[in-house]
């Protein structure tokens, strides 16, 4: 049997950042062994995380990366418990090593992501380790990746990476840097004012028919007759498209104008008919449920 001593549970808790007793306990069961010992606080990690997973996490982070030349970009949420462990600079590098992992490879779930190639390293590994180091129920929530061949694609993390917006353009491949930074403007819309559509032909007839029904029921309830009710849904339809339709939104940065304002602008600036195609909008720990 071999001696363990401080100065090895020391050592060990600087390489991995678990607890002084379970590192004391993992070089026991490895019998001084310090590389062996690392594998058992990984393997832990992952063991005790199915004990953890009835735990909330809502805090974390989210992020995202486009290419240099804007044509493809990815967006990620990872999860944690705690904001303290949401900023800690090891949870960080976490974070940032999985968003470049999942951008640089063909992966299309999280169980092809987790056995992404990192170096020596798998994406599982990591996670391993990373569950080792705090005890807190950590996971991989969501990703989504955005590719194009005729337009381009801008990012957007409000302060606190907690909010984040990936918008899509059709119409140009290239971009100048007023086109970029206005872009970047409407990807901040995005983010204050949380659309539902890109515009009113993105609007099923199923939802346009359950608001107008909403509205003129509504209406005869107030005691205004049918055909006045219908006038009066009608009107309000038009300001559902104004609320929840990107383009035909108030442009928050210049109230006088709105959204399909900028994107004639940005369209002037680069010469060609440029719309915007789809976005992302993810807010952290929010239902993904329709």
């Amino acid at each position: 049997m071999a001696d363990i001593t401080p100065q090895m549970v020391k050592d060990l808790r600087e390489m991995t950042g678990a607890g002084m007793g379970d590192c004391k306990k993992a070089l026991v069961d490895a019998n001084g062994d310090m590389k062996e010992a690392i594998e058992i606080l990984r393997k832990k990690g992952a063991a005790s995380a199915a004990k953890r997973a009835t735990k909330e996490a809502k805090e974390g982070i989210i992020t995202t990366k486009t290419s240099d030349n804007y044509h493809s970009a990815c967006i990620v949420e990872v999860n944690c418990e705690t904001d303290f462990v949401a900023r800690n600079e090891e949870f960080v590098k976490y974070v940032e090593t999985v968003k470049n992992a999942y951008f640089e490879n063909d992966v299309n779930s999280l169980e092809e992501l987790m056995k992404v190639k990192v170096g020596n390293d798998t994406i599982e590994g990591l996670h391993n380790e990373i569950l080792a180091k705090f005890s807190e129920n950590i996971g991989i929530r969501r990703f989504e990746k955005i590719t194009t061949n005729n337009g381009y694609i801008v990012d957007y993390i409000h302060a606190g990476s907690k909010l984040a917006v990936l918008l899509e353009f059709e119409g140009a491949t290239e971009i100048t840097e007023k086109a970029k930074s206005l872009s970047r403007d409407i990807a901040m819309q995005i983010a204050a004012m949380n659309p539902r559509f890109v515009d009113r032909n993105y609007v099923s007839q199923e939802t346009l028919d359950k608001e107008k029904e909403i509205y003129t029921q509504l209406a005869i309830s107030e005691g205004k007759k049918p055909e006045i009710a219908e006038r009066i849904a009608q009107g309000k339809l038009d300001k559902f498209f104004g609320e929840f339709c990107l383009v035909e939104q108030a442009f928050v940065k210049e109230p006088n104008k709105i959204v399909a304002d900028v994107i004639a602008e940005i369209s002037k600036e680069l010469g060609k008919d440029v719309k915007v195609k789809s976005f992302r909008r993810y807010f952290l720990g929010e239902s993904t449920e329709e």
